[in-house]
């Protein structure tokens, strides 16, 4: 499956960290622009100005391991078209190019099933997606949680249940540390 991921999902490392860890196992295709991953570079510095050095590594370390993520949009195809906020036109219009079957992201409600459907991709939530993956291939999916929590320093009262919670993933946190 070719994915979009989206800048808001790129952001918050664990949702970023387990949909890297699908695409390392041949779960999906990840798919951004250059566009996005500036995006991702400028929300992490607006909230941590401290931390452009590591963000820039992080999108640096991405582009790297998937060469082939990156695609070029056309500027005509993204000014054709439609959606709630006129800056979401470019997500779209990048995963029109990269041929995505899927747009994740956390704001579905600036990208309408109905018109995403014309194009063939379908709009879904990261915990969603996760979730899918979770049931499915439920080895896969545990340890790539454990490994995307083994990073987090000074956390020892946070368990891994709730920092799955606040990373926006619920419904995962419940399958996989209940």
């Amino acid at each position: 499956m070719r994915v979009l991921i989206d800048a808001c999902v790129l952001f918050p490392t664990i949702p970023r960290l387990l949909l890297l860890g699908c695409a390392d196992e041949g779960l999906i295709v990840p798919i951004w622009s250059a566009r996005i991953l500036e995006e991702w570079r400028r929300a992490v510095i607006r909230v941590h100005p401290e931390q452009a050095a590591i963000v820039q590594g992080e999108i640096a370390m991405v582009q790297t391991a998937y060469p082939g993520a990156t695609v070029v949009t056309d500027q005509a195809l993204e000014a054709g078209l439609s959606l709630p906020d006129d800056n979401d036109r470019h997500v779209l219009a990048a995963a029109i190019a990269g041929g995505a079957d899927a747009l994740v992201t956390r704001n579905l409600r600036d990208f309408p099933g109905r018109t995403l459907a014309q194009f063939g991709i379908i709009p879904r939530a990261p915990d969603s997606v996760l979730l899918e993956f979770a049931r499915s291939h439920p080895d896969v999916m545990r340890r790539l949680a454990n490994k995307s929590l083994s990073g987090m320093v000074g956390a020892a009262d946070i368990t891994p249940r709730s920092a799955f919670k606040r990373a926006g993933l619920p419904r995962l946190a419940k399958a996989i540390f209940s």
